[in-house]
């Protein structure tokens, strides 16, 4: 059915209710998309055709019965490839793993989406251990970016942002680290949102690591995180929860509103002209709306930085050092050399690095203090190279295009990326939104009064 590929979760229960469409047509019409698409740009781990089927036929029969589970029934999605989901491998990009283990049971959302109804279609791409924001993997290969093919992804929910911008379904499932939601929403022109840390459970929690709702619209995420967002006694660091309906209260006024503008955060690459064009253009339609808008004077330091770059080499060399040689050396070349550096890190070392993080949370904390939200550039550049696992591909200087995203990971802070218009390359821009903690419906609200004002989307790119 001609269209259907790219209608929003929230018109797809419509029609089902309207008896005008059905689940298994919408799966027929994701799973289509993904056979054309997937040849160029290798978005998918695994796709379960089977167990989509089953999952839209038991969708169709319950709103046939005027019995759906809830508006996300029979919705199709896409997860992360490391959401585990039973009985599949979660082998976390890296070709060292062994594909033989296969997830006991389901993580916590990937629970909750099955429990909502979705339609599971299958997991998505993501590189070695979900580092370094980019689309390549030892065991994946490269994922490419539907706006144009030779360009990157982002990550580490590459695959899952693609997946959203070549149709694969309106909605799916990533997770944020340092910026790994929202950097594939960003060059991808799609929206995500990073919860508070514990908004959204998942097994096992770690510092500053959040599953988080993707979608092509604002709405679309809220209602994915109304789901998300139910407890799990697996997740021992979760926020208790208070009920919220997400998507109830989405339409407001930014009159009043205090909002801090940051184009500059003090360390890593400088945003562009034409990021830092669209940004501002963003506040300015803000500002016009009733918003005051006022600058935010850069708080991360260089120190700061590189304690957080050290402290993950050393998480991710921990994790290589597990493994046996040979499976050592299946490992993205570009991973190994750039965990290798912590090698010659004292205990001292890394202490002071460890240190860097609650410092980065009290600078962030503290610059959004003044004001009800802040925005920013999500990435500092539009999609770089494919084949490359960072910016410039050199492995001592990785996280330079995530500088804007990663402290609101360890300040625990809501933070979203929405399309804000695209370079003269034609590569889309994402604007980050900012919040204080816990305050995710907020962000919702104010994406979506951006949402609602800015200027028309180009169409979605086509195979």
């Amino acid at each position: 059915m001609s269209g259907v590929h790219e209608m929003t979760a929230v018109e797809l229960a419509a029609c089902y209710r309207k008896k005008e469409l059905s689940p298994v047509e919408a799966a027929n019409a994701a799973l289509a998309r993904i056979d054309a698409w997937e040849p160029k740009i290798n978005a998918m781990f695994l796709v379960d055709r089977d167990g989509a089927h089953e999952q839209a036929r038991a969708s169709e029969a319950r709103w046939r019965r005027g019995e759906p589970l809830g508006p996300l029934d029979g919705v199709p999605i896409t997860l992360k490839e490391n959401v585990a989901t039973k009985g599949v491998p979660t082998p976390i990009g890296t070709a060292a793993a062994d594909l033989s283990v296969k997830a006991p049971t389901d993580a916590p959302p990937a629970a909750r989406v099955r429990e909502a109804g979705c339609v599971i279609l299958g997991k998505t791409t993501m590189p070695d251990f979900g580092m370094l924001a980019s689309g390549v993997s030892s065991l994946h290969g490269i994922t490419r970016n539907p706006w144009d093919t030779r360009r990157n992804t982002a990550g580490s929910s590459s695959g899952a942002g693609v997946a959203l911008a070549a149709g694969y379904g309106p909605i799916a499932l990533g997770t944020d680290i340092g910026g790994s939601v929202r950097l594939p929403a960003a060059y991808n022109g799609v929206f995500a949102l990073k919860p508070s840390l514990g908004r959204v459970p998942i097994n096992p929690p770690f510092l500053g690591r959040v599953t988080g709702p993707m979608s092509r619209t604002v709405r679309d995420a809220a209602l994915l995180l109304n789901e998300l967002s139910k407890p799990d006694a697996r997740d021992y660091m979760n926020l208790p929860y208070d009920g919220a309906d997400y998507a109830a209260h989405l339409e407001s006024d930014v009159k009043g509103l205090k909002i801090g503008l940051m184009l500059d955060i003090g360390v890593g690459t400088r945003p562009t002209a034409e990021v830092a064009a669209a940004v501002e253009a963003a506040a300015r339609l803000l500002q016009g709306a009733g918003a005051s808008i006022e600058p935010v004077k850069p708080f991360m330091t260089q120190e700061i930085m590189d304690g957080l770059d050290r402290f993950f080499q050393a998480r991710a060399l921990s994790d290589l050092m597990l493994m046996p040689a040979e499976r050592q050396a299946r490992v993205l070349p570009f991973i190994v050399a750039w965990c290798r550096r912590a090698e010659g890190l004292s205990a001292v070392d890394l202490i002071r690095a460890f240190n860097q993080i609650p410092a980065m949370r009290e600078r962030a904390v503290a610059s959004c203090q003044p004001f009800d939200f802040v925005l920013s550039p999500t990435s500092p550049i539009t999609a770089y190279e494919a084949e490359l696992p960072c910016p410039g591909g050199d492995p001592a200087k990785p996280f330079e295009h995530i500088a804007f995203t990663a402290p609101f990971n360890q300040s625990e802070q809501p933070a979203a990326s929405i399309n804000c218009g695209y370079g003269s390359d034609g590569m889309p821009i994402g604007l980050q939104i900012i919040g204080h903690r816990f305050d995710d419906a907020g962000v919702l609200r104010l994406a979506r009064a951006y949402e609602a004002m800015r200027p028309t989307q180009k169409p979605w790119p086509q195979p």
